[in-house]
C-alpha cells in the first residue's frame, strides 16, 4: 500500500515517540525533527512511495544522530521478557482448545498490538489479550487459511516486532505440531525501530523451533520489498507455498509486490487506521487474517 494522507500524521507521530525515547535536550529534538521533516513524502510532495520506506529515512538519520545503529536494543529486550513471562500462560491457552491453531494464529495476530513505537495507544498488552481473545476471526478467511496450510510445503514466515516474536514462536510450533511443512522464519538484518532481529529471535529461542535468517536489506527499512532482499530469500520466496506476513510495515510493502507473486500470501495484523480498514473492513484494534 501506497502513502496515503493519513500515513504522513501516524509516521510524524512515531518518529516524534522514538525521538523523546531518545532523552535528547529540546534543541537537538527540533534539529533532528527539522532534518527528518526535509523528506517529501513527509510534506505531501511524493505518494509514490510506502510507508516503511519513509520510515527508513527517517530512522537513518535518527542513528546517525545518536551514533548508534540499535538505540532501543534494551526495550526490545525487555518487551522479550515481558512476554516469555507468560508463554505458560499463553501455551495453555492455546492448548485447552478443540482447535489449537485457532487461538494460536488470533494470538500471532494479537501480538501486532505490542508496539512501544506508538504513544498514547488506548491498549495495553495485558487488555489487548483479555478483551480480544474472543473476538471471533472471519469464518472463511480462516478456513482458507487452514486449507493453506495443509496444502503447503514450504512456508516462509516474515516477522515483525520484538516481543511479538514470542507469540509468532507459539504459532510456529502449533502449525509444526499439526502440519508437516517446512518453515523458515525471516528478521531484519539491521535493526530499524522496535523490529526483531536475529538477536531478538535467539533470544526468546526461535531458532530452537524453526530456520531464521536475515533478510538481506541493506538498510533500517522496517518492511519488505523483496528486490531489496538476499538471493536466499528471494530463493525461498519462489520455493515457498505459502507466505505468511506479520504486521503492517510488511504489509504495506509485500501489497506493492504481491501483483508480481504468484505465491499465496496470508497477512497477519492488527488493524490500527482508517487505510486498513478501508482495505480489510475491519475496525480499529480488531484482528486482521487476510488470504491474498
Amino acid at each position: 500500500m501506497l502513502l496515503k494522507p493519513d500515513c504522513i500524521a501516524c509516521i510524524l507521530k512515531m518518529i516524534i515517540t522514538s525521538i523523546r525515547k531518545l532523552q535528547l535536550d529540546e534543541n537537538s529534538v527540533k534539529e533532528l525533527y527539522s532534518k527528518i521533516l526535509e523528506n517529501p513524502a513527509l510534506r505531501g510532495f511524493n505518494w509514490e512511495i510506502t510507508s516503511p520506506e519513509v520510515i527508513e529515512d527517517a530512522w537513518q538519520k535518527i542513528t546517525k544522530r545518536m551514533d548508534d545503529p540499535d538505540p532501543f536494543y534494551s526495550e526490545k529486550s525487555d518487551q522479550n521478557k515481558n512476554v516469555m513471562a507468560l508463554y505458560p500462560f499463553l501455551e495453555k491457552t492455546v492448548h485447552k482448545d478443540s482447535d489449537p491453531l485457532y487461538p494460536a494464529v488470533k494470538l500471532a495476530i494479537l501480538g501486532n498490538s505490542l508496539d512501544f513505537m506508538v504513544a498514547d495507544t488506548t491498549l495495553t498488552f495485558e487488555s489487548s489479550i483479555k478483551d480480544r481473545i474472543n473476538v471471533p476471526l472471519s469464518n472463511e478467511n480462516y478456513s482458507t487459511f487452514k486449507r493453506r496450510l495443509g496444502a503447503s510445503k514450504h512456508l516462509v514466515y516474515f516477522g515483525d516486532n520484538a516481543g511479538e516474536i514470542v507469540f509468532d514462536k507459539l504459532f510456529i510450533e502449533t502449525i509444526k505440531k499439526l502440519y508437516k511443512l517446512e518453515i523458515v522464519f525471516v528478521v531484519r538484518s539491521i535493526p530499524t525501530l522496535n523490529d526483531a532481529t536475529i538477536k531478538e529471535a535467539k533470544s526468546v529461542g526461535m531458532d530452537k523451533v524453526v530456520k531464521v535468517i536475515e533478510n538481506g536489506i541493506d538498510g533500517p527499512l522496517p518492511g519488505t520489498v523483496l528486490k531489496r532482499c538476499s538471493n536466499e530469500v528471494n530463493d525461498l520466496v519462489q520455493k515457498s507455498d505459502l507466505i505468511i506476513s506479520k504486521g503492517g510495515g510488511n504489509f504495506d510493502t509485500l501489497d506493492e509486490e504481491r501483483k508480481h507473486l504468484e505465491k499465496k500470501i496470508s497477512f497477519l495484523l492488527l488493524s490500527k487506521c482508517d487505510p486498513q480498514y478501508k482495505t480489510f473492513g475491519v475496525k480499529l484494534y480488531q484482528p486482521i487474517l487476510a488470504n491474498w
